[in-house]
């Protein structure tokens, strides 16, 4: 009975992962009345990585500590991926509109694939390739039956919404890709922190440079706002999301963590008119069942392939 109710919980937390990570859509959709969209990332990560901070010096000093290699690899490696997600998933949501955003940087299981197989030289099996066209099918599907409704504050076309969904996936799939190589080394809270110190300075640098420092919040509603999306999709959805890893296997939590386009099409939907045709649902429904299938898949046969190790072990 304790572990189904552990597994229960577990499925519960995914769930909540996914739902939290879905709010960062229309969250940043209403900021874009009252702040540029570019420093809405930094101030994301920012709040983010004070309270993660304020977290270390209270309960694990550890969390500080590291050496060079995963300074320069999670730390600034790790950190540039981030900043290259925050502003680019911005463009994003500004232009492609909520549903299309998320639709588009699911597309990050698809570039691991391709990429695991260039650097980590796995099989690029026909299952991945068929889901792999799946996902692709229905990121078109969504993206051109969709609105930006909300989104114009933003100033931002169609073509710079594709292009930074695309710019986030990759983002997002070099990030999982160090992360095979560095959660192991330095845990996955140490990972989480490095990435967003380096994050944020590299964020803050990058707008320097681009004519466009990060602006402060013009109001209590412009705080509200922004400390909502960091205790939400940078600080619950994380914490939700290793506390499912904790009571059951990678592959189940990261399929019920794929709640998150639908929660974040709903909202949009809700608050903002933004709508999507009917091919438009069905290209969302076909992006999340490719990730989930895929997904699943991958947790099967790895649980096939530990059964098969461990029968061929000597007694």
């Amino acid at each position: 009975m304790t572990s189904s109710r552990n597994r229960v919980m577990g499925y519960l937390c995914a769930l909540g992962a996914g739902a939290t990570w879905g709010t960062t859509g229309p969250l940043s959709t209403g900021l874009y009345d009252l702040m540029p969209a570019t420093s809405i990332g930094f101030w994301r990560v920012l709040i983010g990585t004070v309270a993660l901070a304020i977290w270390g010096v209270l309960f694990r000093r550890s969390l500080f500590t590291a050496d060079r290699k995963g300074w320069l690899l999670v730390g600034l490696g790790g950190g540039a991926m981030v900043a290259l997600f925050e502003i680019a998933y911005q463009f994003a949501i500004g232009g492609a509109g909520v549903a299309g955003a998320a639709a588009l940087l699911y597309t990050a299981p698809v570039i691991v694939a391709v990429l695991a197989r260039i650097i980590l030289k796995e099989a690029l099996t026909s299952t991945r390739i068929i889901l792999a066209v799946t996902v692709m099918i229905g990121v078109a599907l969504t993206v051109t039956g969709g609105s930006n409704a909300g989104a114009e504050a933003a100033r931002m076309g169609l073509t710079a919404g594709i292009a930074g969904g695309l710019l986030s996936a990759l983002s997002y799939a070099l990030t999982s890709l160090m992360g095979r190589y560095a959660a192991p080394r330095y845990g996955v809270v140490k990972v989480l922190f490095l990435e967003a110190v380096g994050g944020v300075i590299l964020i803050w640098i990058a707008l320097l440079i681009w004519g466009r420092p990060p602006a402060l919040p013009p109001s209590g509603a412009a705080w509200r706002g922004l400390l909502g999306l960091a205790a939400g999709s940078v600080i619950a959805a994380n914490l939700l999301f290793f506390g499912a890893m904790k009571r059951i296997e990678a592959a189940p939590a990261s399929v019920a963590a794929t709640i998150e386009p639908v929660v974040g099409a709903v909202l949009a939907l809700l608050l903002f008119s933004q709508r999507l045709t009917t091919l438009g649902w069905l290209g969302l429904l076909l992006v999340v069942g490719g990730v989930a299938a895929g997904y699943l898949l991958e947790g099967l046969k790895k649980q096939l392939d530990a059964e098969s190790e461990e029968a061929g072990r000597p007694v």
